[in-house]
C-alpha cells in the first residue's frame, strides 16, 4: 500500500457527507435486542472451541470525570463524589466475574485498554484491585509484547503516579490534550497546562513506557490555523509515538454538552479544511506517518510497521496491530468482538449499576454476523486498512464472482475512479494518495445498510 497521502480541497468538499468510522461492521447502529445474552454465551464457547483460539483483548470502560468537556461525546459521569466510583468498580467487579467466566483461563490477555471518561479518576488502590480482579479471571500477562495502554488526564497524573501505573503493568499511555490555546481550552471548559502535560509525556519516554499518545481535535470553537500550529510544534517537540487528531463533530442533537459551545465560535468549513490541511501537511514534514482517517505515528511504531506490512487491522479501539484478537467489553455501555458477534453492554449507569446489583449480566443487545457480513466486512477491512481491493482475494475466500456479486458496487467504484479516489485495474483497485483521506467513503460503497439521508445524525462528517 502507498502510504503518501495529498490534500485536494475540492475532491474533500465533494465527498464531505456523513458517514460511519468504520470501528465495526455492521455498526452499533445494525444491533439489536434480538441477539441475546444466550446467544453471545454461544458465541464465545465456540470461540474457546476453536483449535487456533488465540489470546484476548480487553477494553474496560471506567465513564467518570471530575468536570465536563463541552465537546465530549463519550458515556460519562461527571460527578466528585467519589463514592459514586465506588459502586461502579463493585459492579464492574461482579461483570469481571461473569465475563472472566465465559473464556478460557489459558487464553492471555495481551491487550489491555483503559478508556473513559477518566480512568485516572480512581486512586492508586482502585486501580490496583481492578488490575487484580482481571488477572484473577483473565490472567494478564507480563510477556514484553504486552499492549496494555491507559488514558490519561494529564491534571490527575504526576511523575510519581506514572510510575505506579507502569508497576501495574501499563506499558502505555494515551493523553487528551486537544489544543493547547487558553481562549479555545475555556470555551470548551478544559483548562491544562502546557507545562505539566509535555512533562507527563517526557517522563513516559524517560520512565521506557513501549507507546505514548497524544489526542488533539481541529474544529473546536475559536480555534484558528496560527493558533492550532503553535500547539502542533509544541506538541511535536517532544515527540510522542502516535497522535490521534480528531474532527470535532458537532452533533448538540445527540450530546447535550455540546449545546453548551457557541455555534458561532465554531470554525468555518474553509477554516475546518485548512486545519487538517495544516496537521496533515505539518505531521507529515516532521516524521509522522499517516496511517488512516485521523492518526498518524513514527516510523518505527507498530502502527507503521503494520501498515507497511499489509497487516494493519481496525477494531473498536481504533488502528490495530492486533485486531483480530477476540475483544471483551466490560463496563457500562462497552462492545465487544467475540467470533462473528458484537455484544453490548446497557448503556447507562442506572440500568447496568441495577443489573449487577441484583446479580445479572450487564448485557444490552448485539449482532450476528451472516456470511453477507463477513464478506463486506473483509472488504471494508481493506479499504480501511491496506488501501486496496484484490477482488481474486475474495472470489476465494468467500466463493463469488466479485464482478457479478458486487455491479452495482462497482458502478459506484468506476464513478470515484473518475473523480480521482482510486485507480482501477483489472484485478481490484488501488486507493490513491488523494483517496486516502477519503477511505470511509470509499467503504461506504460496500455498505449495505448505509442509507446516507438518514446518517445525518447518526454519523459525524467524513472530514
Amino acid at each position: 500500500m502507498s502510504i503518501a497521502v495529498k490534500f485536494d480541497p475540492e475532491l474533500i468538499r465533494k465527498y464531505d457527507v456523513s458517514g460511519p468510522r468504520y470501528t465495526s461492521y455492521p455498526t452499533a447502529v445494525q444491533f439489536h435486542e434480538g441477539f441475546t445474552l444466550a446467544d453471545y454465551r454461544r458465541f464465545a464457547q465456540t470461540s474457546n472451541q476453536q483449535p487456533d483460539a488465540s489470546d484476548l483483548s480487553l477494553y474496560v470502560h471506567l465513564p467518570f470525570c471530575h468536570s465536563l468537556c463541552y465537546y465530549c461525546g463519550c458515556t460519562k459521569k461527571i460527578t466528585r463524589h467519589r463514592e459514586h466510583g465506588v459502586r461502579y468498580l463493585e459492579a464492574l467487579h461482579r461483570e469481571i466475574e461473569m465475563q472472566g467466566s465465559l473464556f478460557d483461563q489459558s487464553r492471555e490477555v495481551r491487550q489491555l485498554h483503559f478508556g473513559g471518561g477518566t480512568p485516572t479518576f480512581f486512586d492508586d488502590r482502585q486501580l490496583q484491585e481492578l488490575m487484580g480482579q482481571l488477572n484473577k479471571h483473565f490472567g494478564l500477562t507480563e510477556r514484553e509484547e504486552r499492549e496494555y495502554s491507559i488514558e490519561l488526564d494529564p491534571r490527575t497524573v504526576d511523575l510519581g503516579r506514572l510510575q505506579t501505573l507502569q508497576g501495574l503493568g501499563f506499558n502505555r499511555v494515551s493523553l487528551g490534550i486537544q489544543d493547547f490555546d487558553p481562549d479555545v481550552q475555556v470555551a470548551v471548559n478544559r483548562i491544562q497546562g502546557i507545562d505539566e502535560t509535555l512533562a507527563l509525556i517526557t517522563g513516559a519516554h524517560d520512565l521506557g513506557f513501549d507507546s505514548v499518545s497524544v489526542d488533539l481535535i481541529y474544529g473546536l470553537p475559536l480555534q484558528t490555523v496560527d493558533k492550532f500550529m503553535q500547539t502542533l510544534e509544541t506538541v511535536v517537540a517532544v515527540k510522542p509515538n502516535r497522535l490521534a487528531v480528531y474532527n470535532y463533530a458537532h452533533l448538540p442533537q445527540l450530546f447535550r454538552a455540546q449545546r453548551l459551545i457557541r455555534e458561532e465560535d465554531i470554525p468555518s468549513p474553509e477554516t475546518k479544511l485548512l486545519l487538517m490541511e495544516l496537521t496533515i501537511n505539518f505531521l507529515t514534514e516532521h516524521g509522522y506517518q499517516f496511517i488512516g482517517m485521523d492518526h498518524f505515528a513514527l516510523p518505527d511504531d507498530e502502527l507503521a510497521l503494520a501498515q507497511n506490512s499489509g497487516t494493519l487491522q481496525r477494531n473498536f479501539q481504533g488502528y490495530s496491530t492486533h485486531g483480530d484478537l477476540d475483544l471483551v467489553g466490560l463496563g457500562v455501555s462497552s462492545i465487544g468482538n467475540v467470533g462473528d458477534c458484537h455484544p453490548q453492554n446497557l448503556k447507562t449507569l442506572p440500568e447496568y449499576m441495577c443489573a449487577l446489583d441484583q446479580g445479572e449480566f450487564p448485557f444490552w443487545r448485539g449482532l450476528a454476523l451472516t456470511d453477507e457480513d463477513r464478506l463486506r466486512r473483509a472488504i471494508i477491512q481493506s479499504i480501511m486498512c491496506r488501501g486496496e481491493l484484490r477482488f481474486e482475494e475474495f472470489e476465494k475466500a468467500f466463493g463469488i464472482s466479485f464482478s457479478a456479486h458486487f455491479a452495482p458496487e462497482l458502478n459506484e467504484v468506476s464513478r470515484q475512479a473518475r473523480d480521482g479516489l482510486l485507480i482501477q485495474h483489472e484485478g481490484g483497485f488501488d486507493v490513491t494518495p488523494s483517496g486516502r483521506l477519503l477511505l470511509r467513503n470509499i467503504a461506504m460503497v460496500f455498505d449495505a445498510y448505509f442509507k446516507p439521508r438518514k446518517s445525518e445524525v447518526r454519523f459525524s462528517k467524513a472530514i
